[in-house]
């Protein structure tokens, strides 16, 4: 069963829409669109009783139950929904820091290890700069290739972040890593965050 935390607040939130919806046995479906990508969304939605699949997961939550769509659930591991009230009436959330790359046991091969830390760690924090970093090999004696893109492309500060921040944490999550090597142009300025 993939772990997916509803906060109380959020049980309670969800449970008063469906209520509105007054169709009997109604419940919530989560699942991933483009799970496993750049690209993936995780989403809730209504999910009467004629829609339910027989090979989602079902966790009851006491006010109604939450629908596991069954392709999505390896990337719904550690997923989180919360609400939380504020001055504009509530903010529904959902995080799944597993939806654009699955998580993966640590006799993974070294690459998708290396992917795994990209895409659940070092990427959504450059997200906010409009960059990126992708794995283009593994050469020598394990030194990880990267290349930068969006934002860090051409990017004053680029060398700062690759050593202060993608190559410490890649060594820290995935020990075989020695090292990495930035293969961008950074001639390129047009889209930088900082020149």
């Amino acid at each position: 069963m993939a772990l997916v935390t509803v906060t109380d607040s959020a049980r309670d939130y969800l449970a008063q829409l469906i209520e509105k919806q007054d169709v009997e046995g109604m419940g919530v479906r989560i699942f991933v669109t483009q799970p496993g990508t750049k690209h993936a969304e995780t989403c809730l939605a209504y999910c009467p009783p004629n829609e339910v699949v027989p090979t989602d997961e079902q966790l009851d939550l006491d006010k109604f139950t939450l629908y596991l769509d069954h392709n999505s659930v390896p990337f719904l591991e550690e997923a989180y929904v919360d609400y939380s009230k504020d001055q504009m009436g509530g903010q529904l959330t959902i995080k799944a820091p597993n939806a654009k790359v699955p998580k993966i046991d640590d006799d993974a091969p070294l690459p998708d290890r290396v992917n795994y830390v990209l895409a659940s760690e070092i990427n959504p924090n450059l997200a906010a700069h409009g960059g990126d970093v992708s794995l283009v090999e593994i050469v020598d004696e394990s030194v990880a290739v990267l290349r930068f893109g969006g934002g860090c492309q051409g990017c004053s500060a680029v060398s700062l972040t690759l050593k202060q921040g993608v190559e410490s944490t890649l060594k820290e999550r995935v020990p075989e890593i020695t090292a990495v090597r930035d293969v961008t142009d950074h001639s390129y300025t047009e889209n930088a965050y900082y020149q």
